[in-house]
């Protein structure tokens, strides 16, 4: 299977190849760089492998929840390299993706993901392994942190030392604790979503056919009107 996979909806930039049983990785964290990195990163994991688009199957992208920038901008970068290669997207969950990433470090095989939002808010996930990928075990939300016991009061006994990522919990640092998590990582990195952690779930997907054409790709933010609130005279 041949998969190209791109991540944009963080401080992180990403991109990854999954080449047969090789996996090539660009990454970096770039704040406000995106646009000039993602494409040189994927020429250069093209490169690598001494691989071209139109060998892919498939291209995966971070849908979000993240930056409402850094989404739109993988996004975009994700359907000009589909149209050009002519293989439909994936997407893929970056709250998933930091699941998956504490399982590829750690091997923790439960998970509550958390990306700091602003404004008082977290985007907040549970995710538990399966044949490999990480799952989720409820909707994805934008919630207040100190809401976060309660959204997860289905999942409690899943949960208990289940481990923690992301910077939901570098910005509110009581986090982890209050929902009985492990505590998580303070390495910057460790707490971003990265394409390589997008590939078990786009493998899945992809046998699963749940791809879509490159025209039809939609980002998730988990609160759409959210810029418009906070413009003058539309709250």
């Amino acid at each position: 299977m041949k998969i190209l996979a791109i991540d944009t909806a963080t401080e992180a930039c990403s991109a990854a190849l999954l080449w047969n049983d090789e996996i090539l990785v660009q990454e970096q964290i770039a704040p406000q760089a995106h646009t000039r990195l993602i494409l040189p990163m994927v020429q250069a994991v093209l490169s690598d492998a001494q691989a071209s688009l139109n060998q892919l199957d498939a291209i995966a992208f971070g849908r979000g929840p993240g930056s409402f920038t850094g989404v739109r901008i993988g996004i975009g970068a994700a359907q000009g390299l589909a149209y050009g290669a002519g293989v439909p997207l994936i997407a893929v969950s970056t709250l998933q993706m930091l699941a998956q990433g504490l399982y590829r470090r750690q091997q923790i095989e439960t998970v509550v993901s958390a990306i700091d939002a602003r404004m008082n808010e977290i985007y907040l996930g549970a995710y538990a392994l399966k044949n490999s990928t990480m799952c989720p075990m409820i909707e994805e939300a934008v919630i207040h942190p100190q809401d976060a016991v309660t959204y997860l009061s289905s999942v409690q006994a899943q949960c208990v030392a289940a481990g923690a990522s992301g910077t939901g919990f570098t910005a509110y640092t009581d986090l982890a604790a209050q929902l009985q998590l492990q505590p998580q990582s303070d390495s910057e990195a460790d707490n971003l979503p990265w394409a390589q952690d997008m590939l078990p779930a786009a493998q899945l997907a992809f046998a699963n056919k749940e791809y879509c054409d490159p025209a039809e790709a939609t980002p998730v933010y988990l609160r759409d009107k959210v810029t418009w609130k906070k413009l003058p005279g539309r709250e």
